[in-house]
């Protein structure tokens, strides 16, 4: 009765705790998160595409813009050098150069005037007819640029740099320095006449110039070697860099600068307030709901519960006092006292049934345990007498009595000595046989009134349990059980000791048991031969014990019914009788057993489930597990 009302319990426990108010709170979670999800997505999908493009537009037209301030810068450059080049004194001085002229058109105020670095002329093959290269501050000779000005000249096709109107403009390398350089064809004025040559200027541009034309903080990396626009982007700004090209097409340096990410900064910003958003709302929606599921569902189904304690604890079958309603709650509390009345007109009949049945079920286990126990004196006794002897005994009188004569030949004689010799150890060895079946006989017999006697004593009591050392009593009743089948059977099982708590003697019957079906089933194959393998194994404060055999097994769904009294796998015999005591002698000493198979013909095992022994016994001493 207490076991009927703890596992309603354990049921509506389970109820208020997962099925409804669990299960639901959980199911409404993965909704809300599945929804947060979603919009957040959906979100993503619409608004980080859009803010993508802007901000790709927004490079796009930083790209341009330097570009164009590049541009321009030459194009400054290549505007003055244009007017030089036009100059009919130009023209003239590429053909006889004169002092006068040079110191005109190079001094450090018509350079500064024109806010140019370098300039040089340069005739039609290449060589410089003059170069100068000063400091725009100072207004000083800088040697050294000029000499790098010369060498940069000597390598530039001055024919391809300048387009069809005469002129053009591209970037270069001096140094450290990088500087936009115009080159112009020398010619008159009105453009008649041969071209003697070319005018080159040169204007650097620094870090601090391109930052002015850009109007943001820009410098001007001169080991850069990019052939596009380079643009790696970081969580708060992109960098940029935009090559400067050289006259042939080759980046000579890179104008390189950073911008925010101001779009994607607003994209993150609008989906992180979207999902804060509905993550609020999706948690207030689950308070709310979870307190209306606490009132109208799990606050009534604990009630219950309660109430259920007290008659699983109390035993009195009262009935729940509760609001009538009229959803499923109120039909439960009705069904539920319903179930009490019947429990209660139940419990008196099984008291009385009880009673005659605990009588007759324990005089009959304890003869089907008499029984399996008396099996291996019947086969060891069954072997003793279809043993028909060693030698004939007449032979061996014969054998004596020529023995005696002294006639006998002396190869007949040997011969007679060898076979009196054989005889004699065969009959030996059958009597050592024999003597070790009859030690077994007696085993199995004292085994057979230790049942007895221990049944007496603990009829009407729950057996007292003790430290025992189950690997001992696998053991012995591996040795019984080898008797107790007409085939050949091998059997393995742990050498080391574990140690349980249980009753020793009952749990010998159990174990003998398992171990007689094991051989019993072994049997039932027609096979001959079979193995059963024990093994032990150890968890925290339990002990489980697996006996496996190769028998002729059961099907899986027969496993709840194996121990039912009266049921059996084998159509042939009457048992069932075993497996339940079984299951209730381990139940008595708060162990279980559980029995399992793959299927006819592919073998069984039972399976015992102990406490662990916190204490063993040895040599009379107490010692910590």
């Amino acid at each position: 009765m207490k076991n009927v009302l703890g596992d309603a319990v354990r049921r509506l426990r389970g109820m208020a705790s997962a099925s409804l108010g669990g299960k639901l709170v959980l199911i409404l979670t993965g909704v809300g998160l599945v929804g947060s999800i979603a919009i957040a997505l959906l979100l993503a999908a619409v608004i980080t595409p859009s803010f993508k493009r802007l901000e790709d537009k927004s490079v796009t037209a930083h790209v341009e813009r330097t570009r164009a301030a590049l541009d321009e810068f030459a194009n400054k450059v290549e505007t003055a050098v244009r007017d030089y080049g036009d100059w009919n004194d130009s023209y003239a001085y590429m053909e006889h150069p004169t002092r006068a002229f040079e110191e005109e058109s190079f001094s450090t105020l018509a350079m500064q005037n024109l806010s140019v670095d370098g300039m040089a002329y340069i005739r039609n093959d290449g060589s410089v007819v003059i170069a100068r290269w000063i400091d725009p501050a100072s207004g000083k000779d800088v040697p050294a640029m000029k000499a790098e000005l010369v060498r940069r000249i000597g390598g530039i096709d001055l024919a391809r740099a300048v387009d069809t109107d005469g002129s053009g403009n591209f970037y270069l390398r001096f140094g450290d320095n990088v500087a936009a350089v115009g080159v112009a064809r020398v010619r008159r004025s009105d453009g008649t006449g041969t071209p003697r040559g070319f005018v080159l200027m040169a204007r650097t541009i620094g870090s601090d110039q391109l930052s002015n034309l850009l109007q943001v903080t820009a410098q001007v990396n001169l080991a850069a070697d990019l052939n596009d626009v380079a643009i790696t982007p970081h969580a708060n700004r992109l960098d940029i860099a935009v090559p400067v090209r050289g006259p042939d097409g080759e980046t000579v340096a890179s104008a390189a600068y950073a911008v925010p990410r101001d779009m994607s900064l607003l994209g993150r910003r609008m989906l992180l307030l979207a999902a804060i958003g509905t993550s609020i709302l999706m948690i207030v929606v689950l308070v709310v709901l979870r307190k209306v599921i606490g009132r109208m569902v799990l606050r009534p189904l604990k009630r219950v519960e309660r109430h259920m304690g007290v008659v699983r604890q109390s035993g009195t079958l009262g009935m729940l006092e509760e609001k009538p309603r009229s959803d499923e709650i109120g039909s439960l509390v009705t069904s539920f006292n319903s179930m009490l009345r019947q429990l209660k007109d139940l419990r008196e009949q099984l008291e009385v049934q009880s009673f005659k049945l605990g009588r007759s079920e324990s005089a009959v286990a304890v003869m089907h345990n008499v029984r399996n126990a008396l099996n291996p004196i019947s086969t060891i006794l069954s072997q003793g007498l279809g043993t028909g002897g060693g030698a004939d005994p007449a032979l061996v009188d014969r054998a004596l009595s020529e023995l005696a004569r002294e006639d006998i030949p002396a190869v007949r004689r040997q011969k007679l000595v060898a076979f009196l010799a054989a005889a004699q150890q065969a009959a030996a060895g059958e009597r050592g046989e024999r003597q070790q079946q009859l030690q077994l006989g007696r085993e199995a017999l004292h085994h057979v009134l230790e049942i007895i006697g221990k049944q007496q004593e603990a009829a009407h009591e729950r057996p007292q349990l003790e430290a025992c050392d189950i690997t001992d009593i696998i053991a012995q009743n591996a040795t019984i059980a080898r008797y107790s089948s007409e085939c050949s059977i091998s059997f393995s099982f742990p050498s080391t000791p574990h140690w349980v708590m249980g009753n020793r003697v009952i749990l010998s019957q159990v174990v003998g048991n398992l171990l007689g079906n094991a051989a019993e089933a072994i049997n039932a194959t027609g096979r001959g031969s079979g193995s059963i393998a024990v093994s032990v194994s150890e968890d925290k404060d339990t002990v489980r014990v697996v006996i496996r055999d190769d028998g002729d097994g059961f099907e899986p769904e027969n496993a709840p019914t194996l121990f039912q009294r009266g049921f059996s796998t084998r159509k042939h015999k009457s048992g069932g009788l075993g497996l339940h005591w079984c299951a209730n002698s381990m139940n008595a000493m708060e162990g279980k057993l559980d029995l399992l198979s793959e299927g006819a013909g592919m073998g069984a095992r039972a399976v015992l489930t102990l406490k662990a022994a916190t204490e063993m016994t040895a040599g009379g001493e107490n010692i910590a597990a």
